[in-house]
């Protein structure tokens, strides 16, 4: 059965950060933080994705990437969520779907790296995400210039807001998204991976 972290209260807004997390490492808690500060964040919860659909080769198994999640944020306050396993669709609309309708009072934003705003527009349903869902966007070494120029950022660049009104993100009544600059980690699950510190099924 999923886990739910203790029921969120109306208008609190909860920080959303998704991915494989396969490992999960420092820098997911490094733009984890710097998202809570930037954003004003009441929550953060980590959804684990039972799988990208945009990768063919599958991650390690989910019960092994939980328990990495788990013990990385021990004592952080960061609810880690199986969330997408027990919806059984690792599509962030499907689940942000089903937050926004568990949890209607409840303000979430959507946060990811801007790696991923260069190839947000290959997501199902991503128009939807960004017409009614908050998001951050946090900088990575080397993407800001592709996540700034990507057909996402150009189509809704009328719903940009500035790195110094971030705070705004779950608090107005339009979705709108911000890309965020600030002190980056070059950390990286695939880095990981390839040096061999991260063993399926290990």
């Amino acid at each position: 059965m999923h886990r739910y972290p203790s029921r969120p209260q109306p208008g609190q807004v909860i920080g959303l950060l998704g991915g494989s997390f396969d490992p999960p490492h420092a820098g997911h808690l490094h733009i984890s933080r710097w998202a809570e500060r930037a954003l004003d964040l009441s929550g953060l919860w980590w959804l684990v994705s039972p799988g990208n659909p945009l990768k063919a080769d599958g991650p390690a198994p989910i019960a092994q990437r939980l328990e990495a999640c788990r013990e990385l944020t021990w004592g952080s306050g960061i609810h880690v969520s199986d969330i997408e396993v027990q919806l059984g669709s690792p599509f962030t609309a499907n689940t942000l779907l089903y937050l926004k309708n568990r949890y209607p009072r409840v303000r979430f934003v959507w946060l990811m790296g801007a790696d991923n705003l260069s190839g947000f527009h290959h997501w199902q349903r991503w128009t939807w995400i960004i017409e009614t869902v908050p998001m951050a966007v946090l900088a990575r070494p080397g993407q800001q210039v592709r996540a700034g120029l990507s057909l996402a950022a150009q189509r809704y660049r009328h719903l940009r807001l500035p790195p110094t009104a971030a705070g705004l993100l779950g608090r107005t009544v339009t979705a709108r998204w911000a890309l965020l600059p600030g002190p980056m980690s070059d950390q990286s699950s695939t880095a990981i991976r390839q040096s061999g510190g991260w063993v399926k099924g290990g």
